[in-house]
């Protein structure tokens, strides 16, 4: 068997993704560490393990993500190559979802914004709004320091205590607006707001920003689809966010099965593509 391997390299979390030659996933496969490189050969190691493969199996590693930079040499022999990390989110975006173009919104630490299709990929953009705002936002109000913890706290959260909707400030019908339309984040703020309302209030800030970008990004091309990937969108919440949004702007969200490896996946498919395979 031959595999390419696709690594997405984070601060503290890789993604790794296998495809054999003609272009088949072999799986996906997720490791936390303290620090990036412990993180790549953690997960390196896992997948070799896993799937029964030895180091002949592999022929090529490609990298990409933030700390793709501090691998200088190749990893365990194996001839190892970086590649743009935007156009990893580009392909992987595509082909997890089976679209031919869109708007691929990569949700990680921040939120990058990159247009692809068959005229090509480009990045057009980005915000600092991500996971990375969830878990710092979470951690210093909420006491809530991993995703798990926060995806579990928001649950029994209640927006309604710390947003103003445009029925709390108008009893007049809105054609446009439906009366639960947030007419401000964290513009209401009850007293007995707990925890839990505060850290849904959080997720609720940052998948309509999210959302609102694209949707602008969107009115600016004639491309109607994008496509959710990254961390954030493990977030269950996630859903109801985007698909409100569908309803009130007719941009279609979508979050395809494997959405957090799409740049993993993508890293692996710039090489098989380049080398004209399937």
């Amino acid at each position: 068997m031959s595999i390419v391997i696709g690594i997405d390299v984070g601060g503290s979390t890789t993604k790794i993704v296998g495809y054999t030659d003609d272009g088949k996933p072999v799986s996906f496969l997720k490791v936390e560490a303290a620090d990036p490189q412990t993180s790549a050969y953690g997960a390196f190691g896992k997948f070799v393990s896993e799937n029964g493969l030895s180091l002949t199996d592999i022929t090529r590693i490609i990298l990409t993500g933030v700390g793709a930079s501090l691998f200088t040499k190749d990893i365990y022999g194996i001839p190892t190559e970086k590649v743009d990390e935007f156009l990893a989110i580009g392909l992987g975006g595509l082909e997890l979802s089976g679209k031919k173009e869109g708007l691929i919104v990569s949700m990680g630490t921040g939120t990058a914004f990159v247009r692809a299709g068959q005229n090509g990929i480009s990045h057009i953009g980005g915000s600092g709004i991500g996971g990375g705002t969830v878990v710092g936002l979470c951690g210093k109000m909420c006491g809530a320091t991993s995703f798990k913890t926060v995806t579990e706290l928001a649950k029994t959260g209640k927006l309604g205590k710390v947003d103003l909707n445009i029925k709390d400030i108008s009893s007049a019908e809105i054609p446009t607006l439906p009366p639960d339309t947030t007419a401000s984040n964290f513009g209401k703020m009850e007293d007995g707001a707990t925890p839990a309302d505060i850290t849904l209030g959080i997720l609720n800030m940052t998948f309509q920003t999210i959302g609102m970008l694209a949707v602008f990004a969107c009115r600016n091309d004639r491309v109607k689809d994008v496509v959710l990937t990254g961390t954030l969108t493990q977030v269950p919440f996630a859903k109801k966010v985007f698909d409100a949004l569908y309803k009130m702007h007719g941009v279609k969200f979508t979050i395809p099965q494997n959405a957090l490896y799409a740049t993993a996946t993508g890293a692996a498919l710039s090489y098989l593509k380049k080398h004209g395979r399937k």
